[in-house]
């Protein structure tokens, strides 16, 4: 059976100091599963569930050396609320990033350990997504990305382009995973990648066996004996398979 998007992980100096910058900044709780581990998630949320993606926050010696191509977009209900929005997070320690983006409607930030993200003019799509309006991954070619993820996930694919590839959960709520065309995929790096969970019953080793079979590459990035296993899709982009829920 198809996985499921469950977080999207950040490497940090801080697990604790990152993950109450975004708890604070998406309106959410905090709960650490272990030390060095904080993850932000919507208050009385029963994780997983389609109707959010969680961050988790995990602190490694090294952040600066960690390198992936995800970044968060933020959703809003007006231009007022963009603007407060976009106040409320400098007041939290999120800073102006200027990437190249030129005069867009959309406001780029980075977060207290530099990771860029967006907060998105008002739009309609993003109505009811919740604090987190996408997931978003820059890759070379959304189409090739779109075919691995369309097997991989059991998201629905609601539009793709040469240009970008949109998922949401079949239930239709929660953010949109995106990818998105950069030719220049180290341009704009964070420290982020995402994460997928097998349901309830289904074995993770086979999960990983299918993966691979669909195109993806087991990874050994110094995880030793972890209990997630590591993977790297078509495109080079690493993420992680978690245990199923008992």
């Amino acid at each position: 059976m198809p996985l499921r998007l469950v977080n999207v992980n950040f490497k940090a100096r801080s697990d604790t100091a990152l993950g109450r910058f975004w708890a604070e900044a998406l309106g959410w709780g905090l709960s650490s599963e272990g030390p060095g581990v904080t993850n932000a998630e919507p208050v009385g949320f029963d994780w997983p569930g389609p109707e959010a993606v969680c961050v988790d926050v995990v602190t490694v010696p090294d952040p600066e050396k960690v390198a992936y191509r995800v970044h968060l977009d933020l959703a809003t209900t007006s231009t007022a609320h963009q603007a407060e929005l976009v106040a409320r997070l400098i007041e939290l320690g999120a800073t102006p990033a200027d990437v190249g983006q030129g005069d867009v409607p959309w406001t780029v930030l980075a977060d207290p350990e530099g990771n860029v993200f967006c907060v998105l003019e008002p739009r309609e799509i993003c109505r009811d997504t919740g604090p987190i309006a996408a997931i978003v991954v820059d890759c070379a070619d959304p189409r090739s990305q779109a075919r691995f993820w369309d097997e991989a996930i059991d998201w629905t694919l609601h539009e793709v382009t040469d240009d970008h590839a949109r998922f949401r959960s079949a239930q239709g709520v929660g953010p949109y995973l995106e990818f998105l065309r950069n030719p220049d995929t180290k341009a704009v790096r964070t420290r982020a990648h995402l994460d997928v969970m097998p349901y309830r019953g289904d074995d993770q080793a086979a999960e990983v066996a299918r993966l691979t079979e669909l195109g993806a590459t087991p990874t050994d990035i110094g995880q030793g004996d972890a209990p997630w296993r590591v993977l790297t899709d078509p495109a080079g982009q690493q993420f992680c398979v978690l245990n199923a829920p008992r």
